[in-house]
């Protein structure tokens, strides 16, 4: 794993997610028929928020830093990271997500903390798994049946993740991947129980190799208003488009958003595979300039993934990047009041 293909993982998810939060919840027809060209960010004054999204797979980047892949050390530092979260007042956090997390309050194990779902939380988090030790397959599907079953106890939701996580690996080398060889690689390592998945994996390479957009593949699956946050839905249509624009961050996180639905979750899973392969230098530098968050910055997450790359490396645990929790509240809360005028904003415009 190299050190451009950490931090554009992490940069690329959480581009992707600034990008695509204002369209949350949108149909594609709505927002191809309102915003033609998303060609920045949008949710305040042109400027970007990150989500959970990138949250999420920053508090799994930092739980590898001090852990340097030890998976006990791994996923108590993980656990911890998602109880402080939570007492931050994050917004949005997902019903899943939430229920654990309060399971982990209450004295569950990481074991049993999770709640039976197929929502996208476990997936949305592991395609830096994947860009860190994919070339130890074992040790990969162990990472993210650990970071996949402390919030969602349904083994669907561990499929999507591990299909992120392994595109995650194949998009940081060197060459790009042959869809039917992604595809076998999956099912290589998946049991047979996720018979269903890989027929949906193997109609997403089928559609990726034909040349079709991902707004037909999309309408092949029956998502013709936007793509739901089950991860059946989300990881097929991420996998698709992937596979088309393995080497065009831009083209790619535009058109995903532009098919609607969960458009934060989609754009940072997208987001953070391609820019495993482009680096920070293949996403647009406009793009980088007008995400505006803090304490979780670009230059702050930069750090993340410098000091991850240099764990990686040695093989030896570091001091996570120090984060100040006492501006986490604060931001919190503006992000809170931008949302909720958003969303009142948008009702306005589109009735």
């Amino acid at each position: 794993m190299s050190q451009k293909s950490i931090i554009g993982c992490l940069l690329g998810t959480a581009v992707g997610d600034s990008l695509g939060l204002p369209y949350e919840g949108l149909s594609c027809q709505k927002i191809n028929r309102k915003f033609p060209n998303i060609n920045q960010q949008k949710l305040f004054f042109n400027k970007g928020m990150i989500s959970d999204d990138t949250e999420h797979i920053c508090m799994i980047a930092q739980s590898l830093i001090v852990s340097a892949g030890e998976e006990k050390s791994f996923i108590n530092a993980f656990k911890w990271r998602l109880k402080w979260w939570l007492l931050l007042l994050p917004a949005g956090v997902g019903f899943a997500t939430l229920r654990s997390i309060l399971k982990l309050w209450l004295g569950f194990s990481p074991n049993k903390s999770g709640v039976f779902s197929a929502g996208n939380g476990s997936a949305m988090r592991s395609s830096i798994l994947g860009v860190c030790y994919g070339d130890n397959i074992a040790k990969l599907q162990r990472l993210v049946h650990l970071s996949s079953r402390i919030t969602h106890r349904d083994p669907k939701a561990e499929y999507g993740a591990f299909a992120v996580a392994l595109a995650g690996y194949f998009s940081s080398q060197d060459h790009d991947i042959i869809p039917q060889n992604y595809y076998e690689n999956l099912k290589q390592y998946l049991p047979n129980s996720a018979e269903e998945f890989l027929i949906l994996i193997n109609h997403a390479c089928d559609s990726a190799e034909k040349g079709e957009t991902g707004a037909e593949f999309a309408q092949n699956l029956g998502l013709n208003k936007g793509i739901s946050g089950y991860v059946f839905h989300t990881v097929p249509v991420v996998i698709q488009v992937w596979l088309r624009h393995q080497n065009n961050y831009e083209i790619a996180i535009q058109e995903i958003i532009k098919l609607g639905g969960d458009t934060d979750t989609t754009a940072a899973i997208l987001g953070g595979i391609i820019g495993a392969k482009v680096g920070k230098n293949g996403i647009p530098q406009i793009w980088l300039n007008n995400l505006l968050d803090y304490p979780r910055s670009i230059n702050w997450i930069e750090k993340v993934g410098d000091r991850l790359s240099l764990v990686c490396e040695t093989g030896k645990s570091n001091f996570a990047v120090k984060l100040p929790w006492y501006f986490l509240i604060v931001r919190n809360l503006i992000f809170l009041i931008i949302i909720l005028g958003h969303g009142f904003a948008r009702l306005l415009f589109f009735l």
